[in-house]
């Protein structure tokens, strides 16, 4: 059974435009590199077959990924949301307890993340420790590198 992931409008629309590129244009073009390379004569020492069926398949393994993600793919209505907690979508201003320094993350589905536009995965370390937290909450949340403590300081939407 796959998991569904919840995503923006804009986040699935991404999904579906990247599909289309890998289904519509790379897909006919590593076919015909194939093509090209077995023109290229005995298949056997052909490492330019080689690297480009190797291509294909990795290819092939990407547009399958993609085709079960978008299948299983939900669109949230923000406005359903409960603000008082943190959710997937919710916006969250935290401050680091120990080096006492304020920053603001956005939570989102994986594919979606994005660290330098504030956006964190909720299925890594920090996004699953700030799930179900409300402002004024303490979570510790275990990281590679040890435990984190974060203050919530505010949970909201945009």
């Amino acid at each position: 059974m796959s998991k569904v992931s919840y995503y923006t409008e804009e986040g699935l629309k991404k999904l579906r435009a990247e599909l289309d590129q890998l289904r519509d244009v790379e897909r006919p073009k590593a076919s015909q590199d194939i093509a090209d390379a077995r023109d290229k004569g005995d298949l056997s020492e052909n490492a330019e077959y080689d690297a480009a069926k190797e291509a294909q398949g990795m290819l092939e393994m990407r547009i399958s990924k993609l085709e079960e993600v978008v299948a299983n793919a939900r669109v949230i209505d923000e406005s359903q949301l409960d603000t008082s907690k943190v959710l997937i979508h919710s916006k969250v201003r935290l401050k680091n307890t120990k080096m006492n320094k304020e920053m603001t993350y956005k939570l989102v589905a994986q594919s979606e993340a994005d660290l330098k536009a504030g956006k964190i995965s909720v299925d890594s370390p920090i996004g699953k420790g700030l799930l179900g937290k409300k402002a004024g909450d303490t979570a510790e949340i275990e990281v590679p590198n040890g435990i984190i403590t974060f203050e919530i300081l505010e949970v909201f939407r945009d």
